[in-house]
């Protein structure tokens, strides 16, 4: 049996931008991808602690060391710059696999979006 877990989390994000003006997507610092274990074009469901809001996405990679966190086209409309999101990514796995995965968890500074 297949079961989809929890593949990679990074836990409360500070929003650095909301560009309505872009075709879709979440825009995110490739420190914080690299340490969550993510990849461009990863599907994310996206979680807004402000508003409690909930949608899902794609990635694409941001500037290395920018802390960017950016909302792009129609998710703009969902978030504010500063609100705290949590970013999750999952996976199919068998379920004995899944029993002993661990998840990448990464925990950014909210101020800035860097890794501590």
């Amino acid at each position: 049996m297949m079961i989809e877990v929890l593949k990679s989390k990074i836990h409360c994000a500070r929003v650095t931008e909301a560009n309505l003006n872009y075709m879709g997507s979440i825009t995110i610092d490739e420190d914080l991808l690299d340490a969550a274990n993510m990849i461009a074009g990863e599907k994310v469901h996206i979680v807004d602690n402000n508003n409690g809001e909930r949608f899902e996405t794609y990635i694409i990679k941001g500037e290395r060391g920018s802390g960017k966190v950016c909302l792009n086209g129609a998710a703009a409309r969902k978030v504010q710059p500063g609100d705290i999101v949590i970013i999750m990514s999952y996976a199919m796995m068998d379920f004995e696999e899944a029993k002993s995965f661990k998840p990448s968890l990464v925990f950014p500074d909210p101020t800035t979006n860097t890794i501590v």
